[in-house]
């Protein structure tokens, strides 16, 4: 395919692995910490670009299929001795599932109405969680340091699990860069922009929606194995937590919905923007009404983000740009 010989794509890689290698390089704890948090951000807010930028469906309860599969996956390791790698790819496989059962039912509304189901879908969860035994209820569960030690002790499992999730980010930035086009990116697109149009175009929006649902699904499922796993416990508040759904919208948003590029972008200057308001005592308590605020500038003054302000200023950056 001869969009894979863009420099944008190559751009987004060498990003990644840039900002990926740098703690190694360096050889420095601090910053393995900050870039854990940066990459586990990119790749939500790329996952999220395949339903929100490509298809136009708002979606803000995502943060369900995170919370969704670091549940399955950590219950996995810690009650039935499950290894990591297996539990992870069971926790993405729990999020496209739950995904795929409710893309044939809320993909068929629209705007406002698809955007309150998805909401009430991640507080449902959330009540069922934790009410459900299993799962150790509104304590959530814990897990023993013991089992480290098959993973070379908790240093190494620092470094293990920020590998994971450099891969994962790599991975989905491939997979969006793929979908964006092909084909099936092509039929997210009309649907984004005049569904009903597309329909008559021959493009089969259900199943189409459905598909992007899930391919956005995956991903969250996976990491959130891996993060509650680095954490060494899970509990039903922490795994599905509604404003992270939230500014992952931003970070889409601030980057440019519907680009590759946008949600590195996005996402790397929310978490710098994030990190400085939770350290700064003036405005660690209003982190979430400056992520409003950012929302609403974005919407009012830059629409298309970060790279689309960029590509619609400088023509010769549309192919470096995507």
């Amino acid at each position: 395919m001869n969009s894979w010989k863009y420099p944008a794509f190559w751009l987004a890689i060498g990003l990644v692995l840039v900002g990926g290698l740098a703690p190694y390089v360096m050889d420095s704890n601090t910053l393995r910490e900050t870039m854990f948090l940066v990459l586990l951000a990119v790749a939500l807010a790329s996952s999220l670009n395949i339903l929100l930028g490509y298809a136009g469906y708002v979606s803000f309860g995502h943060i369900v299929f995170f919370g969704l599969g670091g549940y399955v996956g950590f219950f996995l390791i810690s009650e039935l001795a499950w290894p990591l790698w297996l539990a992870t790819l069971l926790g993405g496989v729990a999020a496209a599932i739950l995904a795929l059962l409710l893309g044939m039912a809320i993909l068929r509304l629209r705007g406002a109405y698809f955007a309150l189901a998805t909401i009430g879908i991640n507080e449902a969860l959330r009540t069922f969680i934790n009410n459900f035994t299993p799962f150790g209820g509104p304590i959530g569960m814990e897990l023993n340091f013991l089992v480290y030690k098959q993973y070379g002790g908790p240093a190494a499992m620092q470094w293990l699990t920020y590998w994971a999730v450099l891969a994962l980010t790599l991975a989905v930035v491939i997979v969006s860069y793929g979908v964006k086009f092909s084909r099936f990116g092509l039929g997210l697109m009309a649907i984004r922009e005049d569904e009903d149009a597309a329909m008559v175009m021959g493009v089969r929006t259900p199943s189409a929606k459905t598909m992007a649902y899930v391919l956005s699904a995956i991903v969250p499922g996976m990491l959130g194995v891996i993060f509650f796993f680095r954490n060494s416990s899970v509990e039903p508040h922490e795994a599905f937590r509604l404003h992270r759904s939230i500014e992952m919208i931003v970070m889409v948003m601030l980057g440019g919905q519907g680009t590759v590029l946008g949600p590195l972008f996005g996402a790397a200057a929310y978490e710098a923007l994030r990190g400085y308001l939770l350290t700064s005592p003036l405005f660690k308590d209003l982190q979430l009404a400056i992520a409003g605020l950012l929302l609403l500038l974005i919407i009012l003054f830059m629409p298309s983000g970060v790279v689309g302000w960029l590509r619609s200023r400088f023509r010769k950056l549309w192919r470096v740009l995507e």
